[in-house]
C-alpha cells in the first residue's frame, strides 16, 4: 500500500474539507472539529458533485449539489443509494496528514 504526505493538519480548517489528487485519483480530505481526519471519494457517487465543498457536521457530510448524506467514517449513506469509497488515513508524529492507497 502506497501512502503520500500530504499537507500539515493546520492546512485544512477543523468543520473543512480539501480536494487532493494522489497517483491519478481525487481524493477529499475532511477534518472534523472533534474526531479527527478522514478520506474519501471527492465526487458524489450520486452525480459527481464536489463533496469538499460539502457541509460537515460531525462525520456527517452533505454534498452541495444534492444534499445526499454521507458518513465520512465509515462511508455509509445517510441519505441516498450510493456509498463512498474511503481512503486510511492518518496524522503522523510531525502533525502532516498521510493517506494509504491501495495498489
Amino acid at each position: 500500500m502506497a501512502e503520500a504526505k500530504l499537507c500539515e493538519i493546520d492546512a485544512i480548517p477543523a468543520g473543512e474539507g480539501r480536494n487532493f489528487e494522489i497517483e491519478g485519483e481525487t481524493i477529499a480530505v475532511f477534518r472534523t472539529r472533534a474526531e479527527g481526519v478522514f478520506a474519501v471519494q471527492a465526487a458524489c457517487p450520486h452525480r459527481g458533485g464536489p463533496l469538499a465543498d460539502g457541509l460537515l457536521g460531525g462525520t456527517t457530510l452533505i454534498c452541495p449539489l444534492h444534499a445526499w448524506k454521507f458518513d465520512v467514517a465509515t462511508g455509509k449513506v445517510l441519505s441516498g443509494e450510493c456509498e463512498l469509497k474511503t481512503y486510511p488515513v492518518r496524522v503522523d508524529e510531525s502533525g502532516w496528514i498521510v493517506v494509504s492507497l491501495e495498489k
